[in-house]
């Protein structure tokens, strides 16, 4: 797939809701972006809320001008310090609650930890303890964050560096998401307001909203829940300047909380019991989704496919560009979980995703956002444009690549 910055379109958005970016021909940017960003970033504006077209997307964030600093509560298995939330990533949105993924697959590197070992031991240490992956592959974890994610932080482009020498923007990638996650100590700020990891207590979205935003500035947070517990928190920035060198400023949550509003659970790490009493409430709301996935309850299914995403997956499970997306319903089955939509359950019958009545349920697991069947993802035989619904198939065998990823309603 190509960089972001070698996209020939304008991606133009209202001023406070977006960011209005001129991407021209790459021969052009090339010229204006030979020294790195932190150099020559000048009076940058503040991505996502622009007053004047941005040219140096090495200066300015662009499309993804929120970075998202996310973070993990795990607790069945448990991984990480007891008295600490862990790092989950550092993550690009469009300003509006889309996103791109994947950016540049010549740069979807496979030695993250032998990278950080020489140009950034401290912070491979550090990692080693708070960027943990649930199931032991941190590796992988890391690899898998730096390729969807990582790749699409315009600042970071080779483009942006002097004298760029390979993989030299990974380390900016990982010291800037462990650097803000330092400043964020999740557990102390619940802890100061009496919330704290408890197999029987309860707390309401309201508590645990105001015990973080009064320590940022008054914003708000995306809170996850799986099976009615906290287990992920999203903190949102806007950056004047560069992530390598700019100034992070906290905004609120573009994406709405899947947590119940009362009868959340907390649970302390090593623990998956249901609570028996309340802090708050007599009872606790069920939730739908799994642990450490973001599907719970209902939501669509959109599809990203070349790094953006493009349509979503209607009622049937056949990819579509044109139209209402269908609203699909995650039920959680022990370390998975089942979809279904106003057609019937959702299953692979002959290596297609198909929804309907007579469909046998499969079992699905995620990847951060991202539906994964058996291991593997998904692709198709052409890309989904007008009217032509397109079908998916598991596995990466079909001549286009697509993820499908999750958005709560």
């Amino acid at each position: 797939m190509p960089s972001v910055r070698s996209l020939s379109s304008f991606a133009l958005s209202t001023f406070g809701l977006g960011q209005s970016v001129l991407a021209g021909t790459s021969s052009n940017r090339l010229s204006q972006l030979s020294t790195r960003a932190s150099a020559t970033c000048n009076n940058p504006q503040l991505s996502c809320h622009n007053t004047t077209v941005q040219t140096n997307l090495c200066c300015f964030n662009a499309p993804g001008g929120s970075l998202l600093q996310t973070q993990f509560w795990d607790t069945s298995p448990p991984t990480g310090p007891s008295n600490s939330w862990t790092v989950h990533g550092l993550w690009p949105d469009n300003c509006d609650g889309t996103y791109e993924a994947n950016c540049d697959d010549t740069r979807a590197y496979t030695n993250i930890s032998a990278i950080l070992k020489a140009a950034s031991p401290d912070t491979l240490s550090y990692m080693q303890t708070y960027w943990k992956d649930y199931q032991g592959n941190d590796e992988t974890f890391w690899e898998h964050e730096w390729a969807k994610h990582g790749t699409c932080i315009s600042t970071l482009d080779p483009d942006c560096y002097t004298n760029y020498q390979p993989t030299e923007e990974v380390p900016d990638f990982f010291e800037r998401t462990v650097s803000l996650f330092k400043s964020l100590p999740t557990y102390d700020w619940l802890s100061a307001a009496g919330i704290t990891p408890s197999s029987t207590a309860t707390y309401t979205s309201a508590q645990i909203q105001s015990a973080l935003s009064k320590n940022l500035g008054g914003h708000s947070v995306y809170l996850g829940c799986s099976s009615g517990a906290l287990n992920e928190l999203w903190v949102f920035y806007n950056v004047r300047g560069s992530v390598q060198t700019g100034t992070f400023e906290v905004t609120d949550s573009l994406t709405k909380s899947t947590c119940p509003a009362t009868g959340i659970k907390y649970l302390p790490k090593g623990t998956s019991s249901t609570p028996t009493t309340t802090k708050t409430s007599t009872s606790s709301p069920t939730s739908t989704s799994v642990p450490g996935t973001p599907f719970s309850g209902k939501g669509y299914l959109n599809v990203v496919t070349s790094g953006t995403q493009k349509g979503c997956l209607i009622s049937a499970g056949t990819w579509y560009t044109s139209g209402t997306c269908a609203t699909f319903t995650a039920t959680a089955s022990g370390s998975t979980f089942s979809l279904s939509s106003s057609k019937g359950t959702c299953g692979i019958v002959s290596g297609k995703f198909t929804c309907g009545s007579g469909v046998t349920a499969a079992q699905f697991t995620a990847s951060g956002k991202a539906l994964v069947y058996q291991g593997s993802g998904f692709s198709a035989d052409s890309t989904a444009s007008g009217s032509t619904q397109v079908t998916v198939y598991t596995g990466t065998g079909h001549s286009v690549g697509v993820e499908i990823d999750w958005q709560a309603v």
